[in-house]
């Protein structure tokens, strides 16, 4: 006996938290919008497929930007229009997933048209959703590359003019004309008969993907009541009356019946050739020479911060790979402002012995400020009990909280004793390490002048990282 239940798909969050604000049970986006019904299409379709665990869903800039926080699988934000260009990426370096660019009409049609062509005429192995609906809603009612002939917008108050503007481009029979894609079809999310065609599209995309032929592409025209200045009920009127007229529904292209599986014959290499690709082979024979201490449960989240010039980026690049070397998970991500000298820079570490999900960290376990700015920036961010180290001789201002671990090491006048204010950034590394523990003293020597490969600096550098292991020893 069969048993219906009515709920979210699994693939959905039940509440939206990463939305933020009160109304955590609701979507952002605009009452009559098209996107939450396509949403809840794809994500039941995931549920059902069982491919939630593999799903990666690309959303670039526009009003689905923020797909992340409603889908409760892999999720990657792009560039404007790089969406198929970051899923190929992914999709080449891990061909189990089942990638899902979705994009908007502003999106895929105008700054992307190059991306989405040339990824389709490769035959990618990818699901795209492309949401058109005849305008760009997100920034605020702007002609779009789909905005019909006499359709009035803010950048056309007297309505697109083919001889002004051109024509609206019909991308799914663009893309039909191209050899490798295998299936092309536009839908419309009006009434319920046409809601379930543009179901009927959205799972047979995704099937063909898991069934490994290729290049699936599903138009769905979709409304838009507050950049057409209408109602919900009038907007889904339009796209039946007028829109679909000027962008027929239908199906396009497909060939998934003579399409066979892509066998795909990538050879795996073992951990130690990445090694020796990237050039850091001799690490990885110093884990067999030089004994490491056992790992520990770790999940620090480290912020390094200063002005460009002081070795920062360099510091949290030097963390990350000893750290690595110990067999911890890690990753790192700089930031820096445009002058080469002088100007702010920072990154983010995070070291631990389980798997990482994200580079980004809102809330530094420890923060090692080299300048007053930087400590002034990221201070309140610190997670309470975590830990500051900053250079006092640079710094005449100590932190004001009571809930944090506060030591302060005079790192660039230390460096200068040794011969160099540009060792400062190895003297704070040196009590980092003696402070928390957890990496070797030996290897760390080792490892250094093969992370930092400037000889000249190969002698200071490890001088400066002993004087800061003393300094909170």
């Amino acid at each position: 006996m069969k048993t219906r239940i009515l709920q979210k798909p699994a693939s959905f969050y039940e509440t939206f938290v990463r939305k933020g604000g009160p109304q955590t049970a609701n979507t952002h986006y605009c009452p009559g919008c098209g996107h939450g019904i396509l949403h809840k299409l794809i994500a039941e379709a995931i549920t059902d497929f069982d491919i939630q665990d593999r799903t990666v869903l690309v959303s670039p800039v526009g009003c689905s930007v923020f797909a992340y926080y409603y889908f409760d699988v892999g999720n990657i934000q792009a560039a404007h229009g790089r969406a198929p260009a970051v899923a190929t990426g992914y999709k080449r370096a891990n061909p189990k997933a089942i990638m899902i660019s979705y994009q908007g009409d502003g999106d895929l049609a105008a700054i992307g048209a190059n991306e989405i062509l040339q990824a389709a005429n490769r035959g990618e192995q990818m699901t795209v959703f492309f949401v058109n609906n005849a305008i760009y809603g997100m920034t605020g009612g702007q002609m779009a590359p789909t905005t019909l002939i006499g359709q009035k917008s803010t950048t056309s108050p007297y309505g697109r003019s083919a001889q002004n503007e051109g024509y609206p481009l019909h991308m799914s029979e663009i893309i039909a004309t191209l050899e490798a894609p295998v299936y092309v079809e536009r839908v419309m999310l009006t009434d319920a008969k046409n809601i379930a065609r543009a179901r009927k599209a959205v799972r047979k995309a995704l099937s063909i993907q898991i069934e490994k032929k290729g290049f699936s592409f599903v138009e769905v025209l979709s409304a838009c009541p507050t950049g057409w200045k209408m109602s919900p009920v009038n907007s889904k009127k339009w796209i039946a009356d007028v829109l679909s007229k000027q962008f027929e529904p239908g199906v396009k292209k497909d060939e998934s019946e003579n399409r066979n599986p892509v066998i795909n014959l990538r050879a795996e290499p073992h951990f130690e050739e990445y090694h020796r690709l990237l050039d850091i082979k001799s690490l990885t024979d110093m884990i067999r020479n030089i004994p490491l201490p056992e790992q520990k449960q770790i999940g620090d989240e480290i912020k390094i911060a200063g002005f460009g010039g002081q070795g920062i980026l360099s510091m949290g690049y030097a963390l990350a790979n000893i750290a690595m070397g110990h067999q911890y998970q890690v990753s790192w991500l700089p930031s820096y402002g445009p002058e080469m000298r002088g100007g702010t820079a920072n990154c983010s570490v995070k070291i631990s012995d389980e798997r990482i999900g994200s580079p980004i960290i809102d809330n530094p376990t420890v923060l090692i400020a080299m300048n007053k700015p930087s400590l002034k920036r990221f201070e309140s961010e610190v997670m309470s009990g975590g830990t500051i180290l900053y250079d006092s001789g640079l710094i005449d201002t100590p932190p004001d909280r009571d809930d944090l671990q506060i030591i302060a090491i005079k790192a660039t006048e230390e460096a200068d004793l040794l011969g160099s204010t540009r060792a400062a950034n190895m003297i704070m590394l040196g009590a980092y390490v003696k402070l928390r523990g957890y990496l070797s003293e030996a290897y760390i020597s080792k490892a250094l002048p093969l992370i930092i490969k400037n000889s000249s600096f190969h002698e200071l550098n490890d001088r400066a990282f002993r004087r800061g292991m003393e300094l909170v020893g």
